[in-house]
């Protein structure tokens, strides 16, 4: 079938696993990338320090994956008994990772810290996991991001870059509790996999797929709740609702305010203190959107007044930009100019900067390329983060876009969309909708399959929502006279092409409608053309 070998599925091993994804328990640690010896190691000293009685930081992240992996692992923990606490770093206080200044304060409020388990980084701390043993902590790291050749002189290294964050916290922690308590964490695994923005394929299917069956039936109130504040309904959730929907909301605390919040919503028993945190997040979420936007025009705005031509890379600072909504303005960016991009955050002495790439170009080995002008810098081939001196701002520019020039030939820059097949409007039912639905989950590496229909007939056009920015059309087949309903999001600026009796070629998936009982086809536009 088309849609198996346009995901580079051509084995009977390969198209088994997808379309029956082996239950997580059944992967063996080895085939997930990751050191069954280091694994080991992991569990006998935190049964150690449990037995000791031992003073443990689970030292996590502020974005949901590396939220999730915390819950994961803490919540482990406590339940052996463990003297454990989390640690979320604030994103400007602290930054990213481990960081000398709160070891120290960790050390000086818990004389006993005799472990720190790092979950979603630490793989590159090699000084600051050697400051910590200085001071009698040891270290184990749970990361994904890429290393450095020299591993860390930790207890132990779990580290995969085939996994997220939660998903190798998720890979420890079934060596140490009941094969129940593990699969209920599934859930937090899911959520950190889709929003850390993995590929849908291979281990992390199974990961997706079976986390989405514990999301679906959570008795986290903390969930259930948020659920609500988003108007998510309970058992429909999928990779859309989680990395749309639910993933934002447990982003948003650490990057306006602090992530601890949502730590405490996804851990939470109490069901009046779940409502009141999923509140919270929702409003916060609604401020950062607001600021998202605010931010994303100013950048737009100083990458337009640069007036450079023939760019291959977008390179822009603001004063006092928020660090927590950089980001989000870098993908604005890459989505309008289809451009590696790089916001920064100036400061008077240090500036924070987020980066975001386009398929074909590596963005975190171009950032490393100037290794020796930053504070520190960690991320994935298509996301990245960096620290640098304010001084060192223009010649960190002058690099980037010279390794940029470099390294982007042109055709990368051309925007494309891959369609699976084409179809004529009478192949579309409800039975070949059943059949696509068997290649769900969807996401990064198994998109919805694209289709394309030629010579469509325009019956009627309109634009909708409340800013009319939106195309709905009804569109019939040449051939069998077929009509279906088709919309396209953000597509109004077709409107006045389209008159009545014209003909299209349309790109789109397929979506269900449901409405009263009944359920109905319809088209949903990614291209048009007349």
């Amino acid at each position: 079938m088309s849609l198996l070998k346009n995901r580079g599925l051509i084995s009977k091993e390969q198209k088994q696993e997808f379309s029956k994804p082996p239950d997580p328990f059944s992967i063996p640690a080895s085939k997930l990338g990751v050191s069954p010896t280091e694994i080991k190691k992991a569990c006998l000293r935190i049964k150690r320090a449990i037995t000791g009685k031992e003073e443990i930081i689970v030292y996590g992240d502020y974005d949901a994956d590396g939220i999730c992996a915390t819950a994961i692992v803490w919540e482990t923990l406590n339940s052996l008994g463990a003297k454990v606490m989390p640690h979320i770093p604030h994103r400007v206080e602290e930054g990213y990772g481990l960081n000398v200044e709160t070891i120290k304060k960790l050390k000086k409020e818990k004389p006993n810290l005799k472990l720190i388990i790092t979950v979603d980084h630490g793989i590159v701390a090699h000084k600051k996991i050697d400051f910590a043993r200085l001071l009698g902590i040891d270290v184990i790291v749970t990361d994904h991001h890429q290393s450095i050749r020299k591993k860390p002189l930790a207890e132990a290294v779990i580290h995969t870059t085939e996994l997220s964050g939660a998903g190798v916290a998720w890979v420890l922690v079934r060596e140490l509790i009941a094969k129940n308590d593990a699969r209920e964490k599934l859930s937090l695994a899911a959520i950190g996999t889709i929003t850390d923005l993995l590929a849908v394929i291979g281990p992390n299917r199974s990961l997706i797929k079976w986390g989405l069956e514990e999301l679906n039936r959570t008795t986290r109130v903390g969930l259930k709740s948020l659920y609500q504040e988003a108007g998510v309904e309970e058992k429909m959730i999928s990779t859309y609702e989680v990395g749309f929907i639910i993933g934002p909301r447990l982003n948003a605390a650490g990057r306006i305010e602090h992530a601890l919040d949502s730590l405490r919503l996804l851990c939470t028993r109490n069901k009046e203190r779940a409502e009141q945190l999923a509140h919270s997040l929702g409003e916060i979420n609604r401020r950062r959107q607001k600021m998202m936007k605010e931010t994303a025009l100013q950048a737009r705005g100083a990458w337009l007044s640069q007036k450079v031509s023939g760019a291959k890379i977008i390179f822009v600072d603001g004063e006092d930009w928020e660090h927590g909504v950089i980001g989000l303005a870098a993908s604005k960016l890459v989505e309008e100019f289809y451009l590696p991009v790089i916001v920064i955050s100036r400061g008077e002495k240090q500036s924070k900067a987020s980066a975001r790439s386009i398929d074909g170009f590596n963005i975190i080995e171009a950032i490393k390329e100037a290794d020796n002008l930053l504070i520190d810098v960690g991320g994935h081939p298509m996301a990245a983060g960096f620290t640098v001196e304010t001084k060192n701002l223009d010649q960190l520019k002058q690099k980037l876009i010279a390794v940029a020039e470099q390294r982007i030939e042109s055709r990368i820059l051309e925007r494309t969309l891959r369609v699976d097949c084409e179809l004529e409007l009478e192949d579309l039912n409800l039975d070949f909708f059943n059949q696509l639905d068997r290649f769900s989950p969807f996401g990064i590496g198994n998109p919805q399959p694209d289709f394309v229909s030629r010579r469509l007939e325009i019956v009627d056009a309109n634009l909708v929502g409340r800013d009319r920015r939106h195309l709905k059309l009804i569109v019939r087949s040449p051939v069998a006279r077929i009509e279906f309903s088709a919309i396209g999001f953000g597509l109004g600026e077709y409107y006045s092409r389209l008159s009545q009796g014209k003909k299209v070629d349309l790109a789109y998936n397929l979506i269900l409608n449901e409405w009263n009982g009944t359920r109905k086809l319809e088209l949903r536009i990614k291209d048009i053309k007349i």
